[in-house]
């Protein structure tokens, strides 16, 4: 019992509360920006915006996943963290490499820019952040 509130102050409190609010930011921006595009202009560009509908949910996901407590929780927090990782490296190189395919900035393409990297950094600090919670939690 003691471990799991341990858990649960940390997520609320400082570096856990800061990633908290900065994913959670991030998911209403993505989403309500996928929507909007998707639901007035999805011909322009329809990858980059169904991209940045997926970054939304993601963030969703992250954002959930670092804010509860449990083993769980810790999952959804590593694996969304990791996704968005990977997409952000992997739309940002694509929509440098073929820029065509990006008629329109997707959250992820040129790594984020749109959004001064916070999308290239969040999931580096995420998963830092669960790593030193992991370790936190094993010396307990």
């Amino acid at each position: 019992m003691r471990k799991v509130q341990l858990a649960q102050e940390r997520r609320t409190t400082g570096l856990g509360r800061v990633l908290v609010a900065l994913y959670a930011v991030f998911a209403v921006a993505a989403v309500s920006r996928a929507a909007v595009q998707i639901a007035t202009e999805f011909h322009v560009a329809p990858v980059a915006y169904l991209l940045s509908a997926f970054a939304g949910v993601v963030y969703v996901l992250a954002t959930v996943g670092l804010g509860r407590s449990g083993e769980r929780w810790r999952r959804v927090a590593w694996v969304a963290c990791t996704v968005e990782l990977v997409g952000v490296l992997a739309v940002g190189t694509l929509s440098l490499t073929d820029p065509a395919a990006f008629p329109d900035a997707a959250v992820w393409s040129r790594y984020g820019s749109g959004y001064g990297y916070v999308p290239l950094v969040l999931p580096v600090l995420g998963l830092v952040y669960l790593r030193r919670e992991a370790r936190a939690a094993r010396t307990r």
